[in-house]
């Protein structure tokens, strides 16, 4: 969801925490190529239903407006494909929400959607539910049907997008999360564009890194260095064009950090742990990317708060800082990656250390590039400027042409935060443009 918008569910530590719960379980109407939840259906039986029955679900309901201070509970639906339970399911999920609720409090839901089963009646419920939507959608035809097919084998770009445009027939404007792989990190700037001629205002790249059998990444996963690639060529063309227009959530969250927050986003985070993943049985696991036996908390039925500060899912959390390689530690981008999602921790760093993230050389190449444009969005912001004036100063910087700071002396530390004299920097034109020594 987007920044200004995101509700923060807090459990009674007062920590933040979500729930990813998965009603139809792994079930999905679509094979996408490079998916990793569909093989899950392994960790069942060959006789299981894949439908959470209403007590796990009012249990499910039930702890985590337990778990929570309100006055907001957040609520979250993912897949598999989440509609295939179908809208009396979600009807009797909104009544059990209003049983339990207390006085004044208000749940918030999200659902997670490939976008195919989507219709009037989908939108009409979802509207007046007030739900939030998630939509996934590759870019254009050509790419997304590459990899996002069906079980038949055929594309399903032309019932995404008829999805999209029946949620906003509806006055429902989905959330956009476009997959980076092998296929798509080729052609950065003909998925942006598609996304903006269709006036997406909230987008989110997710890089697809999948295991092979020998333990390395494997074919559809995206190459570390062509992801720097891909996010840096977005990113140019957004500082330029669509700052304030188009909300790009890898960039924004960066934002926030380089504005001395906290990221929302785990994968970005000093620690994890706090997005759990419910199965459709009601078992509870650490997180949607280790939904395995070993990463297995619980049930539902054991509270939502109780697992979350089981000792051996704080320890998971804490991992991801504790068991950073030295290579990272001395990184001078840690504070923005913190060494990226665990799952992806299984390369080897150069001094031979084991638990360097597969993509470090491209988030790397990604942070580096995008810094200087960070100090001046934040110095724009420090000065109650909007930060969509950074498309002019970087217009500027591109012609040779000064960039002007209000109220800043020639011998004053620059504004855009180099910490060159304003004379030596931004007075100068062109040699203060990003990347210039």
């Amino acid at each position: 969801m987007s920044l200004d918008t995101e509700a923060v569910v807090t459990s009674a530590a007062n920590e933040p925490f979500a729930v990813m719960a998965k009603p139809t379980g792994p079930i999905c109407n679509l094979g996408c190529d490079y998916c990793y939840y569909l093989e899950k259906t392994e960790l069942f039986g060959s006789q299981e239903r894949f439908r959470a029955s209403e007590s796990v679900i009012e249990t499910y309901i039930r702890t985590n407006i337990e778990s929570s201070v309100g006055p907001y509970v957040q609520f979250s639906w993912h897949g598999g494909e989440p509609t295939l339970a179908g809208i009396d399911f979600y009807r009797r999920i909104v009544a059990l929400q209003q049983r339990y609720l207390p006085a004044g409090w208000s749940a918030l839901n999200n659902i997670q959607t490939n976008g195919t089963l989507l219709n009037d009646r989908w939108a009409e419920f979802l509207a007046a539910n007030q739900f939030t939507v998630g939509i996934s959608i590759d870019g254009p035809a050509y790419l997304h049907d590459s990899l996002r097919r069906d079980k038949s084998g055929c594309g399903s770009h032309v019932r995404v997008m008829r999805g999209l445009h029946v949620l906003r027939a509806h006055g429902i404007e989905p959330d956009v999360l476009c997959t980076v792989n092998s296929a798509t990190v080729q052609h950065p700037l003909a998925i942006y564009r598609f996304f903006r001629e269709q006036n997406v205002s909230w987008l989110q790249f997710l890089p697809v890194v999948r295991r092979a059998a020998d333990g390395g990444a494997d074919a559809l996963s995206v190459d570390p260095e062509a992801l720097g690639d891909f996010l840096c060529t977005i990113f140019d063309e957004w500082i330029r064009h669509d700052v304030g227009r188009v909300g790009v959530q890898n960039f924004l969250e960066s934002l926030l950090v380089w504005s001395g927050q906290e990221a929302h986003l785990c994968v970005m985070a000093e620690t994890c742990g706090r997005v759990l993943a419910m199965e459709h049985d009601g078992s509870v696991y650490s997180c949607d990317h280790f939904v395995d036996e070993q990463h297995r908390l619980g049930r539902v039925d054991d509270g939502l708060a109780a697992l979350l500060e089981s000792p051996s899912q704080r320890a998971f959390g804490t991992f991801k800082r504790d068991g950073l390689p030295s290579i990272c530690r001395e990184c001078p981008v840690r504070f923005v990656c913190n060494g990226g999602c665990p799952k992806d921790r299984f390369a080897v760093a150069p001094n031979g250390e084991d638990g360097l993230n597969y993509l470090c050389g491209g988030y790397r190449r990604f942070y580096e590039h995008i810094d200087s444009y960070m100090r001046r969005m934040v110095a724009l912001a420090a000065r109650r400027l909007p930060i969509t004036q950074i498309m002019a100063q970087v217009a500027a910087l591109d012609n040779g042409e000064p960039v002007i700071w209000p109220d800043v002396g020639r011998n004053d530390p620059c504004g855009c935060g180099s910490g060159r004299k304003y004379k030596h920097c931004c007075l100068r034109g062109a040699s203060s443009a990003p990347g210039s020594s």
